[in-house]
C-alpha cells in the first residue's frame, strides 16, 4: 500500500476505533434518568442512546467487535505500511538491510501503538466519560445503526458469552442494575470516584449520606447532663435570661420531678411579653412548652431526620432500649451528619 492510502486507512481505523471506545463508555457512563428527560423532550439521539443503554450487553458487544476490528485493521494495515516507507530512509543512512528492515519495523510498531493508546483509546475514553449524555446523544444513532447492520453476528457472539456465564453459574443481564441498598450505592460511588465521573468533594459528601441511612444517631447524641433546660414553672424573665445564659433559642422544659416534658422557643415568650405585659406574668414554661419527640438510640440518621421534619421540630430526646434519657439530639447536628461534617452540639 502507497503512503497516500496508509495514511487515510490510519486515520479512518483510529476514528473508528475512538468512536467504538467512546461510545463503550458512553452508554456505561450516562445516567438513565437524565436520557429519559431528553427523550421525553425530544432531543436528538436521546431514543438511540435510551434504546442502547436498555440492551446494554448487545451494543458492549458491538463496541468490541468495532475496537477489534479497528485494532486489527491498524496491525495488519497500518503497521507494514508504516514499516515499509521508514524502510528506505534507514537503509539511506547506512544502516544494514536487515538493521533497517528492524528498526524500521519498531519505529512504526512504536508510533502505531501511541496513536492507538492515546488518539483511539485514551482521548475518547476521557471525553465519554466526562459528558457520558452529550457522547451518548452524539455518538448513539451511528452506533446503534452499525450494530443493527452486525445484529445476526452479535446476537451470536451475546449468545456464546451468556452461554459461558451460565455454565459458571452466573446470571447475565442486558442492562446495567441499579443498586437498592445502600451498600450496592456506596460500591457504585466508589466506582464512580475511580472513573473520575465524580471529584473526591462529591464522593465525599455522598459517602457521607450513605452511611447515615443505617448509622445510628448515638454519636451525635448531647448527654443528658449537658441538656440546657429550665424549671416548668419559669416565668418569662427566667426564660429570657437562661436563653441568653445558654445562648440557645429553644430550651428544654424539666418538671418538678426532674423529668424533660417539653421544649420552648423562647419566641413564644417574646410574643406575649411585647403586646401584653401584664398577660405574661402568669405565663410559665410548663404551659408555653409543646411536646416534645423521643427516639430510639438506635435510629438511623436519615430516619431521625425525616422523624424531625415531619414535627417540624429541631430538638428530641434520645431514649436507650429500655427507656432511660440519654440526652438529646438536634435537627442542624443529624444534617451536619448527612452533609458530610458534625456541627458542635
Amino acid at each position: 500500500m502507497g503512503p497516500g492510502p496508509a495514511v487515510i486507512a490510519t486515520v479512518l481505523l483510529l476514528v473508528g476505533n475512538a468512536f467504538f471506545v467512546a461510545a463503550e463508555f458512553a452508554l456505561l457512563a450516562a445516567r438513565r434518568h437524565r436520557l429519559e428527560q431528553a427523550a421525553a423532550a425530544r432531543k436528538r439521539g436521546a431514543a438511540s442512546a435510551l434504546a442502547g443503554v436498555r440492551e446494554l450487553t448487545l451494543m458492549l458487544a458491538g463496541a468490541q467487535l468495532g475496537i477489534t476490528m479497528c485494532s486489527l485493521g491498524l496491525g495488519v494495515v497500518s503497521e507494514p505500511a508504516f514499516a515499509a516507507m521508514l524502510d528506505p530512509l534507514f537503509q539511506a543512512v547506512g544502516l544494514p538491510a536487515a538493521a533497517g528492515h528492524a528498526v524500521a519495523f519498531a519505529v512504526a510498531l512504536s508510533t502505531i501503538v501511541l496513536l492507538h493508546m492515546v488518539v483511539g483509546e485514551m482521548a475518547p475514553k476521557s471525553w465519554a466519560i466526562s459528558d457520558p449524555e452529550r457522547a451518548a446523544l452524539l455518538l448513539a444513532p451511528p452506533f446503534r445503526a452499525f450494530a443493527r447492520g452486525v445484529r445476526p453476528l452479535l446476537r451470536a457472539l451475546n449468545g456464546i458469552s451468556n452461554a459461558a456465564l451460565r455454565a459458571a453459574r452466573i446470571r447475565p443481564k442486558e442492562e446495567v442494575s441499579i443498586p437498592k441498598d445502600a451498600e450496592g450505592l456506596r460500591r457504585l460511588v466508589g466506582e464512580s470516584r475511580r472513573l473520575g465521573l465524580i471529584g473526591s468533594d462529591e464522593h465525599d459528601v455522598l459517602t457521607a449520606t450513605l452511611r447515615t441511612h443505617t448509622e445510628p444517631l448515638a454519636r451525635l447524641v448531647v448527654p443528658a447532663d449537658r441538656i440546657d433546660a429550665v424549671p416548668a414553672d419559669a416565668g418569662p424573665e427566667e426564660i429570657v435570661a437562661a436563653s441568653r445564659r445558654h445562648g440557645r433559642n429553644r430550651l428544654l422544659v424539666r418538671g418538678a420531678d426532674g423529668r424533660l416534658t417539653g421544649v420552648l422557643h423562647v419566641r413564644e415568650v417574646l410574643s406575649i411579653r411585647a403586646p401584653h405585659p401584664v398577660a405574661a406574668i402568669g405565663a410559665t414554661a410548663g404551659e408555653l412548652a409543646a411536646p416534645v419527640l423521643t427516639l430510639s438510640v438506635d435510629t438511623p440518621i436519615q430516619r431521625a431526620v425525616a422523624a424531625l421534619r415531619e414535627r417540624r421540630a429541631s430538638l428530641a430526646l434520645v431514649q436507650d432500649a429500655h427507656g432511660r434519657l440519654l440526652g438529646m439530639v438536634g435537627l442542624d447536628d443529624l444534617l451536619g451528619s448527612v452533609l458530610g461534617g458534625t456541627q458542635a452540639a
